[in-house]
């Protein structure tokens, strides 16, 4: 992958981290309101379910940020 993939990559990590960062804590505050329209609705486990899922995508968009950040910076020095 070249550069501008890298970057891509990494500036999709980074919106994909907030948008779902933002999910979860609008979840934590309101319990009854339906995050990212209804998307996970499928999740089973009710609310708790909701958060999990949004929570390890969140964590998913800040590894793969991380991760594209460090293969940018590692193709740079070469």
């Amino acid at each position: 992958m070249n550069k501008g993939g890298y970057v891509a990559a990494q500036v999709l990590g980074m919106v994909v981290t907030v948008v779902f960062a933002q999910a979860s804590i609008r979840s934590l505050v309101d319990h009854s309101s339906n995050p990212l329209w209804g998307a996970l609705d499928w999740a089973p486990g009710g609310w708790g379910g909701r958060l999990a899922v949004l929570v390890l995508c969140t964590a998913a968009g800040a590894v793969l940020t991380g991760w594209a950040h460090d293969r940018q910076k590692t193709r740079a020095r070469s």
